[in-house]
């Protein structure tokens, strides 16, 4: 099999639709010899700031000199990006490889499983044949019925923040989806939240209770001393002497930073790993600056809270507004996006992504607008760009391209172009 036979055959009609159960990716793994059970793992839920955190955390266990495997999703540039050994994504003729495997046991079975289903078991496999000797498994969605809940006991469960995403499938409030994302939670085993409302830690911590786990909030006033800047932020960290440098940018990040250290400080990592890791992490698309000359930033933010972690950013680093270039799905809540991007919003340029769900640029331009800032819809990236690029190099003024992570490629495609 090559990989581009592999690719197709992963996003072959038959892998498509998202239906959340354990039953397929159970049995898929079954009739692999059940190698998930050989490994040990950090499992990691949460609705923003996963990917970070999984980011930070691989760096501070390769730091640490252990073998690591960590899964994500959704990849930026090639799908390769999903599974990475030691940082580095899987070689298309090691995928292509595991595919090959892979296929004559899914097909084999009566109830197909999903895309999503049959790339967690093609990761498992891979991590389980280069030996790992910890995995950082991020969920997909949710988490209780997610196809990488089927690991029995991770080393640490993880969540990290609760907000609305994904309702038609999670619920249609924070405690619903909170529910959701304490699935993850093993009997004996430690889990670690940084969700800080009320209403969620009280579900977390009644979920715990109930699976026979102790669950642990994340202190964050441990932190002190921010300092943000286009280039990171710096921070001092209770029970460290030495100040933490993230090259991550976003107000954001400090935090994602105190959970991952936490969960690090939990597996008795050594201070030195958790420096150096935290040092070296790094995550596109995350308040990623593209370019200084002119400022040009991208921010994978597509849901409220994501929005408005966001904006605190751009408050606290620009005193003015900035534009802003955007593009969401549609079953997001884009009225309360455009309302929550309104007071830092000079002129908005509207484009539809590149993606069979995307929202139209024309039904987001007219959000924007009824929230009184003026906006353009734009048929396509390369026009959007260009005209963002245009009135924000004669206003002097940031240009921010935000909103779903499926558009990051074409935006960087479209930006080298130009």
């Amino acid at each position: 099999m090559t990989y581009n036979q592999a690719l197709e055959y992963i996003h072959s009609v038959c892998w498509m639709g998202s239906r959340p159960g354990l039953e397929r990716i159970t049995e898929l793994c079954a009739l692999m010899g059940n190698i998930q059970d050989k490994l040990k793992y950090i499992h990691v839920a949460g609705t923003n700031g996963k990917g970070s955190v999984c980011a930070m955390l691989t760096e501070i266990f390769i730091a640490q000199g252990l073998r690591v495997g960590t899964f994500t999703s959704p990849y930026v540039f090639r799908f390769n990006e999903r599974m990475a050994f030691n940082a580095e994504p899987v070689s298309d003729e090691e995928l292509a490889g595991i595919i090959e495997k892979i296929k004559p046991l899914a097909d084999s079975m009566e109830d197909k499983p999903t895309e999503f289903e049959l790339i967690t078991a093609a990761a498992l496999l891979w991590f389980y044949e280069k030996r790992c000797d910890i995995v950082i498994l991020e969920a997909g969605m949710g988490g209780r019925l997610d196809s990488t809940n089927v690991i029995k006991t991770p080393l640490l469960s993880i969540i990290t923040s609760v907000s609305l995403d994904h309702t038609a499938f999670l619920g249609d409030t924070k405690e619903k989806i909170a529910f959701e994302k304490a699935g993850i939670f093993k009997k004996n085993v430690p889990a670690l939240f940084g969700e800080t409302d009320p209403c969620c830690t009280e579900v977390i911590l009644k979920k715990a209770k109930k699976t026979g786990c102790k669950a642990y909030p994340c202190n964050y006033s441990r932190l002190s001393d921010i300092t943000l800047t286009l280039d990171g932020a710096e921070f001092n960290l209770n029970g460290y002497k030495k100040r933490f440098k993230l090259e991550l940018a976003g107000g954001y990040q400090p935090k994602n930073a105190v959970l991952a250290i936490t969960a690090a400080e939990m597996l008795g990592i050594s201070e030195e790993a958790i420096y150096n890791g935290i040092c070296r992490a790094k995550w596109r698309a995350r308040f990623e600056v593209i370019s200084k000359d002119p400022l040009i930033i991208y921010d994978g933010g597509h849901n409220p809270d994501g929005v408005e972690a966001l904006c605190r950013t751009v408050t606290e680093l620009f005193t003015d507004k900035v534009n802003i270039l955007s593009g969401v799905m549609a079953d997001k809540d884009y009225s309360l996006i455009t309302r929550l991007l309104r007071p830092i919003t000079y002129k908005a340029y509207c484009v539809t992504p590149n993606n069979p769900r995307a929202l139209d640029s024309a039904l987001y331009a007219q959000a924007f607008i009824t929230q009184g800032v003026h906006a353009t819809p734009f048929p396509d990236m390369a026009s959007a760009l260009k005209k963002a690029l245009e009135d924000s190099k004669k206003e002097k003024r940031p240009l921010i391209a935000m909103g779903s992570l499926y558009m990051y490629e074409e935006f960087i495609k479209e930006y080298n172009n130009l």
